[in-house]
């Protein structure tokens, strides 16, 4: 084995796992901002938008970026609460 040989797979396998988390985080942004696009078609919507607030927020911790977790923790739960005065608005 030649010397430095670990490192490199090491490097390597970092540098993959950074390139699925920035695929995760945009996957994961795309899919918010087109549900709150479409909130108006039904709660539903409201409550997709979430879940996009909720994997954009697990993003921000894994990415090691807590207050964008934080914050995007925050989106998740105002939008629940919107999505729950919606359907109990439908009723």
């Amino acid at each position: 084995m030649r010397p430095g040989g670990r490192s490199l797979a090491r490097q390597r396998s970092q540098e993959r796992l950074a390139l699925e988390l920035t695929i995760y985080g945009a996957t994961a942004v795309s899919f918010m901002m087109i549900m709150y696009a479409l909130e108006s078609r039904g709660p539903r919507f409201v409550a997709a938008f979430a879940l996009g607030c909720a994997l954009s927020s697990s993003y921000g911790f894994l990415a090691g970026t807590w207050p964008f977790g934080v914050v995007e923790g925050i989106w998740t739960l105002a939008a629940l609460r919107r999505y729950y005065s919606a359907r109990l608005g439908e009723r």
